[in-house]
């Protein structure tokens, strides 16, 4: 295995790098002042300008939709293992880089959807907007009233009835519905609720204007709203044409796992991001801070602190960095016990690691005097997002288990 980037990919990382030096990091604390003014004026959800004005500057770089995998967009030419790379990089400024770059959940796996399912009429409508990052998409799965873990529990119905489809249910933590950008919900429920477990699921594409969608509340995330908001819809006979079925019926499963995979990997890599950017800030902090007559550093119970960080680290994008290997060369289905395994580790590893610096901050640790109490927060919810960890460990268990029963 070579996890080597590409000439290419060397290229944009320099890039990258530089962008975020430059432009990025420097923008964090302008962000967190236009967001305090823009909630003050009862505006919580609407973006802060800075956010426009890096788009334009990367854009104008020539960092534009890197995570769109070659044989998507050949004009780039990064293969998932190059683009893993780069979304480590975004991660280090988790508000500001992936979007800043048109790179950001859950736009970026509905843009792969409508790219390999959606029809000429649907990309022209949403696809080609969502590419020029000039609104914002969501994806409704997950529902209050079921274990969304297990996603055959689905319960929203989406009904035929002439030429349309009739969508009724009850949909929470939709990512990104709150943001006054997002236009367009890629909505799963089940068109045939008697069929085979897998095959009862379909996808239609949901403008957020239709008459019927009701967002609720914006949920909070251990106290945080972040500025997109994760909220709880409420679909009531909401009607749109049959032409905004994705796929065919019966296809909502197989899209959202051929959906989730690499999106999994641009999950893991920006989260081990994260967890660089905290154990900077944690060897910093052990640099300067003086205790009992010597600096933290000189504590042996802080460097197995940062040692152990930096090990973790590392195994982590080992293993994140194979799977996306593993995908380039095979597909998604190949790879599959391995982006389970990766969906449990990168968090596990990146939280241990804030853990561990938020503790050698003290109380300036969970405070907002640093980005690590948010930090933890953000990461702490990717232990349920797109699966919780236990049906991973589950699925990481029975393919491993196969190989001793198979026959």
């Amino acid at each position: 295995m070579d996890f080597g980037l590409s000439p290419r990919a060397e290229e944009y990382l320099g890039r990258l790098q530089d962008f975020m030096d430059a432009h990025v990091y420097p923008a964090e604390p302008v962000y967190a002042a236009q967001r305090r003014e823009l909630i003050a004026a009862g505006r919580e959800h609407d973006l802060p300008p800075v956010v426009e004005e890096l788009k334009t500057e990367a854009r104008g770089r020539g960092l534009w939709n890197l995570f769109l995998p070659d044989s998507t967009d050949p004009a780039h030419g990064l293969t998932n293992t190059d683009y893993a790379s780069l979304a480590e990089v975004t991660g280090r400024s988790p508000q500001l880089g992936p979007e800043a770059i048109n790179c950001s959940a859950p736009d970026t796996g509905n843009m792969e959807v409508l790219h390999l399912f959606g029809t000429p009429e649907q990309k022209e409508r949403w696809l080609k907007p969502l590419l020029n990052g000039e609104i914002r998409s969501a994806f409704a799965m997950t529902e209050p009233d079921v274990a969304s873990s297990d996603a055959t529990n689905i319960s929203t119905r989406i009904e035929r009835d002439g030429d349309h489809y009739v969508i009724n249910g009850r949909k929470w933590w939709i990512t990104g519905s709150a943001d006054p950008r997002c236009k367009v919900m890629i909505v799963m429920g089940k068109t045939d609720p008697d069929g085979h477990p897998y095959l009862q699921q379909s996808m239609v594409l949901v403008p957020m204007d239709t008459p019927g969608v009701e967002i609720v509340r914006a949920l909070p995330v251990f106290g945080y709203h972040d500025q997109e908001g994760h909220c709880e819809i409420r679909l009531t006979d909401v009607r749109v044409p049959v032409e905004n079925l994705v796929g065919e019926e019966g296809g909502g499963f197989a899209i959202a796992q051929a959906r989730l995979g690499p999106g999994r990997i641009h999950h893991c890599m920006r989260a081990l991001g994260i967890a660089e950017r905290a154990l900077e800030l944690m060897c910093r902090r052990a640099l300067d801070r003086v205790a009992f007559g010597r600096p933290l550093a000189a504590q042996g119970v802080v460097r197995q602190q940062i040692a152990e960080s930096r090990m973790a680290i590392e195994q982590a994008r080992l293993l994140t960095l194979k799977t996306a290997w593993l995908i380039d060369r095979h597909g998604v289905k190949a790879a599959r016990s391995e982006v389970a395994a990766i969906k449990v580790i990168a968090p596990r590893v990146a939280l241990e690691v804030v853990d561990r610096a938020i503790q050698v901050h003290g109380g300036a640790g969970v405070s907002d005097d640093t980005p690590l109490a948010a930090m933890w927060a953000g990461l702490r919810t990717l232990r349920l997002a797109d699966g919780p960890d236990e049906v991973h460990v589950r699925s990481v268990a029975r393919a491993e288990l196969g190989k001793f029963t198979q026959k």
